[in-house]
């Protein structure tokens, strides 16, 4: 049975990003159901028919309905161990896990200052301390991870997994506000935006024409 992911706009949705990265990278095969974020009480309601979390994304898998973009990881993972979403070593496993669970429950100065936005032109905004930080850590961890796994691949545990899918918006967040990065971290953002499966996210994010006043930045 095919799995149904249901994802919002590719072109502000931060969230449906992470699980289609996994599952499109990956080659897991997947049937896709986009409905427009704020567009009244209709694509409310045919989200609500998918999971009553009234949220994207959300995995359909026959009976089963996970939502919530890193429980759809885990899910993924458990689902197709093959694909080694997570690192086979345990100390690397807890290590992804770790960064995985930072970036999905953290660095909201940066989230609310840079919001995901593919069509805003490039360019710097003022930051605040907290977001900076924020962009202080998150270059932390990326050249942590190159320098203690980059022998075995490009990405943060050598090949691209969960870790890389939770990080993947952040990438779209420093390219857009055109945030000063050390090498290291400018070098795994070349990777991540050569990997098909963003640039596809990226090229259909960029073709969408919905407008969502709440999510547009000066």
């Amino acid at each position: 049975m095919t799995l149904t992911l249901v994802i919002g706009n590719k072109n502000y949705s931060s969230w449906s990003m992470r699980p289609w990265l996994a599952l499109r990278a990956n080659d897991i095969a997947f049937d896709e159901v986009f409905i427009p974020l704020y567009t009244g009480d209709a694509d409310k309601q045919r989200i609500l028919g998918f999971t009553r979390s009234g949220k994207v994304p959300a995995l359909i898998d026959g009976d089963i309905t996970v939502w919530d973009s890193l429980a759809i990881i885990e899910y993924l993972a458990e689902r197709f161990p093959e694909k080694r979403l997570w690192p086979q070593d345990r100390a690397e496993r807890a290590h992804a896990r770790s960064i995985s669970a930072e970036m999905h429950s953290g660095f909201m100065a940066l989230r609310n200052e840079c919001g995901m936005n593919l069509h805003r032109p490039v360019g710097a905004i003022q930051l605040s301390a907290d977001a900076r930080a924020n962009i202080a850590r998150i270059q932390q961890i990326w050249i942590e991870c190159r320098q203690r796994y980059g022998a075995s691949g490009p990405f943060l545990f050598g090949a691209f997994g969960g870790a890389d899918a939770m990080f993947a918006p952040v990438v779209h967040r420093f390219r857009t506000y055109a945030i000063e990065v050390e090498p290291g971290a400018r070098d795994y953002m070349a990777t991540m935006m050569s990997l098909p499966a963003f640039a596809e996210w990226t090229k259909a994010g960029l073709a969408e024409t919905i407008v969502i006043d709440r999510f547009e930045t000066t």
